[in-house]
C-alpha cells in the first residue's frame, strides 16, 4: 500500500472564494454563553479570545461525536458555531436541553449569516490555523489548516454583506481541498460514528485535555491516555466515486469492515479523495477497498500534519 502518485491539479484552479450553503450556524448569546459552551464541547471556550477560533466537537455520553464546529466570538456574550447545516436542528435541540439556568440563548442563525471558503490568494497568507480577524458587525475570517500548500480560511459575514474579494472558486474544488486538509467536518451520515481521536481531532486542535468535564469527556480521555484508541483518520485516493458513510474493507476480511469514509470529494484531476477513519492495523499490509473486500481499491496518501501521540 505504497502512496500513489496523486493526479496533479493546476494551482491556479485552486485559488479563489466559494459560498458554502451546506454550512449552518448556531448562535449562542448571553452572559453565560462562553461558560455554557465550555461545559458542553471538547475545547476551551472559557479562555477564547476575540482574535481566535476553536475547532470543537459535541459528544454523546459515550464520547461519540454528534457534531463538529468552528466556534468563535463576535463579542464576549455572542458566539457562533459553524457546522454542517444538516446537523443544526438536532444539535440545537440537544444542546438546548443542557441550558437549564444558564444565561444563554441558542438559535439557528443560518439565515442571518453567509459562509464562504477562501483558498490560495483569496485567503490570508501565513495565518495560524484557528486564528481569527474581523471587526464587530463585519466579516470574520478564520484561518483553517492549509491544503496542497495553499492557505485556506472560512469567511463568515452577516447576510447581505458584500461577498469576499477573489476569483470564483468551484465549490467542488473547495470540497476536494477540504478533504485533502485532513480535518473532516461531521455530517449527518456519520453522526455518532466516532470519538474525536478517530478523526485525529486531538492532533488538529479539536480537543483540550486540560479543560473541565463535558459530555463524553471520560471516554475521550480514556481513549487518549490508556492506549485504547485503535482507529485513526487516513487520507486515501480511489479511481471510483466514494461516499460519506461508506464502509471500508481490508482484503483479509470480507465480513467485517475495518473503517468508514468520513469525507469524500472528486479530485479535479481525476479519481476521488477521501478521509477514512479506520483501524490502524489495516494499514500494515494487504489492500483496502470501498464497499466490499472486492470493491474499488483505496490507496493511502500521506497525512498533511503529524499525529499527536502524547498529549
Amino acid at each position: 500500500m505504497n502512496p500513489p502518485t496523486l493526479p496533479s491539479v493546476p494551482l491556479p484552479a485552486l485559488h479563489g472564494a466559494t459560498p458554502l450553503p451546506q454550512m449552518g450556524i448556531i448562535r449562542v448569546q448571553g452572559e453565560d454563553a462562553a461558560k455554557f459552551l465550555h461545559g458542553q464541547l471538547t475545547q476551551d471556550f472559557a479562555l477564547l479570545g476575540l482574535s481566535e477560533a476553536r475547532l470543537a466537537a459535541f459528544c454523546s455520553a459515550k464520547g461519540r461525536m454528534l457534531a463538529s464546529f468552528v466556534g468563535f466570538k463576535l463579542a464576549h456574550d455572542d458566539l457562533l458555531l459553524v457546522c454542517s447545516r444538516d446537523l443544526v436542528p438536532a444539535t440545537l435541540k440537544r444542546l438546548s436541553m443542557f441550558v437549564l439556568r444558564a444565561k444563554a440563548r441558542l438559535s439557528d442563525a443560518s439565515a442571518e449569516f453567509q459562509v464562504w471558503g477562501l483558498s490560495g490568494s483569496a485567503a490570508p497568507a501565513g495565518a495560524k490555523p484557528w486564528s481569527k480577524s474581523g471587526e464587530p458587525g463585519a466579516a470574520q475570517t478564520i484561518a483553517l489548516y492549509p491544503s496542497q500548500g495553499l492557505p485556506r480560511a472560512l469567511w463568515v459575514a452577516p447576510a447581505g454583506h458584500p461577498p469576499p474579494a477573489g476569483d470564483a472558486l468551484p465549490e467542488a474544488h473547495w470540497a476536494w481541498l477540504d478533504v485533502m486538509a485532513g480535518v473532516a467536518t461531521l455530517t449527518q451520515p456519520i453522526a455518532e460514528a466516532f470519538v474525536p481521536q478517530m478523526l485525529n481531532y486531538e492532533s488538529v486542535g479539536g480537543v483540550n485535555f486540560k479543560k473541565g468535564c463535558y459530555p463524553g469527556q471520560e471516554v475521550v480521555a480514556r481513549s487518549q491516555f490508556r492506549g485504547t484508541l485503535k482507529r485513526r483518520a487516513f487520507l486515501v485516493q480511489a479511481d471510483e466515486p466514494l461516499t460519506v458513510g461508506q464502509d471500508v474493507f481490508h482484503s483479509s476480511d470480507a465480513e467485517q469492515p475495518c473503517g468508514t469514509v468520513a469525507a469524500a470529494a472528486a479530485n479535479p484531476a481525476g479519481g476521488w479523495s477521501a478521509t477514512v477513519s479506520m483501524q490502524t492495523s489495516a494499514v500494515a499490509g494487504g489492500s483496502l477497498h470501498a464497499g466490499s473486500a472486492t470493491g474499488p481499491e483505496l490507496h493511502l496518501l500521506p497525512l498533511p500534519y503529524p499525529l499527536l501521540e502524547d498529549v
